[in-house]
């Protein structure tokens, strides 16, 4: 057994990303996101018709974000010292759903915020990854973090005892993402959820529940 782990997420978690992407975009590519589309098939239009890209399209667009514009991203508000004082408590790994040949220019971004941790990086559902992690690691409790209520199912039906926080520290989306139901918690800044994860650590495993449906929200 070894100390307490934290796997978190990046984009919406530990740094903003839809709010430069849809930046980029318009002043690039004549593009408009609208974030108040839930997926990006009808999300993202062409300025000039209002007709929606193609699946095709939006993927290079992603790709190209994160190949030249990841110096746009800034931390969300209170993560960065929120990470510098759980890491007393624990360890601390990003899972990161990019592609492999980004992997290491996400560790340089983040540590140009002064977040220096392992970045693990990942395509589809978390919960797998997590497991293999969690396994290699053996924590006393391990506690995981992320904006996308897919992953927090994922962790719940692949990885057992794990703590699950929904968290989207974007301001501008966050009100119009519903709770996860699979989560133990919502938290969206991170005062709160600091002192939240602080205390899961403290209890040690998340007990078994499949799904988690009562946990609680605090804004």
């Amino acid at each position: 057994m070894t100390r307490p782990l934290i796997i978190t997420d990046c984009d919406e978690v530990l740094l903003h990303m839809v709010v430069p992407f849809r930046q980029w975009l318009d002043e690039a590519h004549d593009v408009h996101f609208d974030m108040r589309e839930r997926g990006f098939g009808e999300a993202l239009r062409h300025k000039d018709s209002g007709q929606p890209l193609e699946r095709a399209a939006v993927w290079e667009l992603l790709l190209g974000f994160f190949e030249t514009e990841m110096h746009r991203q800034m931390p969300i508000a209170g993560a960065v010292e929120a990470l510098h004082r759980l890491s007393d408590i624990a360890d601390i790994v990003v899972l990161t759903n990019i592609t492999e040949r980004h992997q290491q220019a996400r560790a340089r971004q983040l540590a140009s915020h002064g977040l220096h941790l392992p970045v693990q990086w990942n395509q589809g559902g978390k919960g797998r990854p997590l497991a293999a992690i969690v396994a290699e690691r053996r924590p006393s409790v391990a506690l995981f973090i992320d904006d996308l209520a897919e992953h927090h199912h994922s962790v719940a039906t692949h990885a057992a005892g794990i703590w699950r926080l929904h968290l989207v520290g974007e301001p501008e989306i966050a009100a119009q993402v519903p709770p996860a139901p699979y989560a133990h918690a919502r938290i969206d800044n991170w005062t709160a959820a600091e002192q939240w994860i602080t205390q899961r650590l403290a209890e040690g495993p998340a007990p078994d529940d499949l799904p988690a449906t009562h946990g609680a929200t605090i804004a």
